[in-house]
């Protein structure tokens, strides 16, 4: 074999190696849809007045509901994408619909929220605020100094 055919061969062979790389990575435009995703028109034939089974049968089981009373039926949906492989989730749509129900669980209004509506909250921290963080040491300690009372010592 001579050298010019093994200069060609590693060339070949690295740049199929190349392009098999970049294929892998090339699953461009993902995108993933979680939750209820209701569509206009189910919505709309969810009608005040209706009773929560005749919701139920509509949309279906809601995600969660509300902790006091039961009286709000919470619809959850997300859609995000990713521009290549391994790379992390944006976030291109958030919807809540809310089904609100009077004492006699009728529907008495129907709300959809989305991304502008919400705050960004991490409900998962690893930390946990302490009260007196937001002073140092010596600014506790003084203020301690000037609190002390000692006729009640």
């Amino acid at each position: 074999m001579t050298r010019r055919t093994r200069t060609f061969l590693a060339r070949l062979t690295a740049a199929t190696l190349l392009g098999m790389t970049l294929a892998g990575c090339s699953s461009m435009g993902e995108t993933y849809q979680r939750g209820h995703q209701l569509d206009e028109e189910t919505l709309r034939s969810v009608k005040k007045g209706m009773s929560a089974e005749q919701v139920l049968h509509t949309l279906g089981t809601p995600s969660t509901v509300s902790t006091v009373g039961n009286k709000t039926w919470y619809y959850i949906s997300q859609t995000t994408h990713r521009s290549a492989q391994f790379m992390p989730e944006v976030v291109d749509d958030r919807r809540v619909t809310a089904i609100y129900f009077n004492s006699a669980f009728r529907v008495e209004r129907i709300a959809s929220y989305g991304l502008q509506d919400g705050k960004i909250f991490d409900f998962i921290s690893r930390s946990t605020p302490a009260a007196g963080t937001d002073q140092n040491f010596l600014g506790q300690l003084f203020r301690g100094l000037t609190s002390f009372d000692p006729i009640s010592s």
